[in-house]
């Protein structure tokens, strides 16, 4: 069956990641929806980037959401804690920089907002190799995930489309990461990958998601073109 012209929702987060998925989802033929969440998160510079990259990668719309996970806080990224830096990223254990539950409420609300545009394909950014070992971005997590909006979506339920949870990176490195949106044509110029950004922009260089963008640019052989860190 061909997906050309079908609804489909991306989450987009102004990061390499979810850029190259956005990529991927619009060369499958897919119209897609882009989501992004103003979810009360320290480094304001990625809502930006997500909105570039839109524009960039021909994105059928684009909605930014209010979501104030700031409210509870419990992470580096939304609350006055310390993001690791240096030898602190390997650590082990699920990092400060995790944000309690954000991929169950981005999922959520981006199955919500599938609902609307009679989409049942939904695409997350989420990889399980080369990542800071947060525990909702696991392959068992998604296919829980999946089975659940299968039980609890209009959509599903009268039987017009089962919904289906797009991971298309879960199982790349980030080289291949990388590698694979280099061929797509995104333009990582414009994404942000860093935890603790400078407010011009400047990647630190020091945090987990800068040493993972660093490995995926080393290993596609390329030069990062935010030459940032």
């Amino acid at each position: 069956m061909s997906n050309q012209g079908k609804p489909a929702v991306a989450l987009l987060s102004g990061g390499m990641d979810s850029a190259t998925v956005l990529a991927i989802a619009k060369s499958q033929g897919y119209a897609v929806h882009a989501l992004s969440f103003d979810y009360g998160q320290r480094n304001r510079l990625e809502l930006e980037c997500a909105r570039k990259t839109a524009m960039a990668l021909g994105a059928a719309s684009h909605v930014t959401m209010r979501v104030d996970l700031g409210a509870f806080g419990g992470s580096a990224l939304t609350a006055d804690i310390p993001v690791p830096t240096g030898k602190q990223t390997q650590s082990g254990g699920v990092p400060a920089t995790y944000v309690p539950a954000r991929n169950t409420v981005f999922l959520s609300l981006a199955l919500a907002f599938a609902e609307t545009k009679g989409a049942s394909d939904i695409f997350i950014g989420v990889n399980a190799l080369d990542y800071s070992g947060y525990p909702d971005c696991r392959p068992e997590y998604i296919r829980a995930f999946e089975t659940m909006a299968n039980l609890a979506t209009k959509l599903a339920v009268e039987a017009k489309a089962r919904v289906a949870i797009h991971a298309p990176l879960i199982e790349m490195t980030k080289g291949q990461i990388v590698s694979a949106g280099l061929k797509l044509g995104v333009d990582y110029s414009i994404t942000l990958s860093c935890y603790a950004p400078a407010p011009t922009g400047e990647h630190c260089g020091q945090c987990a998601a800068c040493q993972l963008r660093k490995k995926g640019f080393d290993e596609a052989g390329a030069k990062d073109p935010a030459q940032r860190h």
